[in-house]
């Protein structure tokens, strides 16, 4: 593994903290103080290729690789976690299970404009007795015709009810335990799919979080996602993935964390000097650094192991 970032992952680096520093930043408070979700910043981070980064152009990305994504990622947490989350769960959770799975016409219907930031994306898996145990769905579909009907209900949902776009795994044979779940992408609108409540955080204030229900929602076949009864494996990949982009989440706030410590230890002032020249705080700053860059050297092979196309499971988990 090179060390090194390409020119094109600087060029990234620059392009990505410029905006972060310019447009997100001085909104940052304000999100968070008034839970209100920036459309207008998501809009832009499709104009500027950061929300298809890992996507072929010919589906509306920008022909770059997964570090490409994490590397923004890094550079959006630095100055805001809300919209780094937002991103998160756009890309790596919603368009990259269609990029994976889905057929041609689902990615052109589909990942085309969620690449572009013309629509919003959302992940739905968990659920009141869902989530770290995921084969435990309750959420239903059942095949009636030339239609699914789904019937369930998902909870602490990124960006569920401003989603334009919803990738949810529901249970297709209950007998089969987890190789009877399969993926569906269901849109908003559908009948039958009505976003719930949003959830008052404490933190991440500017990045929504929902409730989503399925009270007989039918949508067309063709809207399963890959094979049917594959879902559990479909995620299982989808998450390791996901690992790694909140993780490169995690280095960026840890970054800007840190560069505010920094900045703070250079201004305060105790017995005549900046508390930066005494060596108590020399030595917490110094650990922080080492403690930063191990992660992110975690996180980075990581994501070039999964560009080598070999797995990578552990190391996301890791991550």
């Amino acid at each position: 593994m090179d060390f090194q970032l390409t020119e094109e992952h600087r060029m990234i680096r620059r392009m990505v903290r410029e905006f972060a520093e310019k447009e997100i930043a001085p909104r940052a408070e304000e999100m968070d103080e008034t839970d209100r979700f920036p459309d207008d910043l998501f809009r832009r981070m499709g104009e500027l290729g950061i929300l298809g980064l890992p996507f072929p152009e010919e589906y509306g990305g920008s022909g770059c690789d997964y570090m490409s994504l994490v590397i923004a990622l890094e550079e959006i947490a630095r100055v805001s976690g809300s919209m780094a989350i937002t991103l998160d769960a756009h890309t790596s959770l919603c368009c990259e299970p269609i990029y994976l799975f889905g057929t041609e016409e689902q990615k052109r219907k589909y990942l085309v404009p969620l690449a572009r930031g013309e629509k919003i994306g959302a992940f739905g898996l968990t659920e009141p007795q869902a989530g770290s145990d995921a084969g435990a769905t309750r959420t239903r579909a059942v095949r009636d015709g030339d239609e699914w009907v789904i019937n369930g209900q998902k909870i602490f949902i990124t960006n569920g009810s401003i989603a334009d776009v919803v990738v949810i795994t529901a249970k297709t044979d209950p007998e089969k335990g987890t190789r009877g779940i399969s993926s569906f992408i269901i849109e908003k609108g559908t009948p039958g799919f009505q976003p719930g409540r949003d959830e008052k955080k404490m933190g991440l204030r500017g990045s929504v979080t929902s409730e989503l229900f399925f009270e007989d929602c039918r949508i067309p076949a063709e809207n399963l996602l890959g094979k049917e009864n594959e879902g559990f494996k479909q995620f299982l990949v989808t998450l390791d993935a996901g690992r790694i982009a909140i993780a490169a989440m995690a280095v960026g706030l840890a970054q800007g964390a840190f560069e505010k410590a920094v900045a703070y230890a250079k201004e305060r002032v105790q017995f005549g000097r900046p508390i930066a020249k005494f060596q108590a705080i020399q030595w917490m700053i110094a650990d922080t650094a080492t403690e930063i860059e191990a992660a992110r050297l975690m996180v980075h092979r990581a994501a070039w192991l999964k560009e080598q196309g070999v797995r990578f499971t552990k190391e996301a988990a890791m991550a």
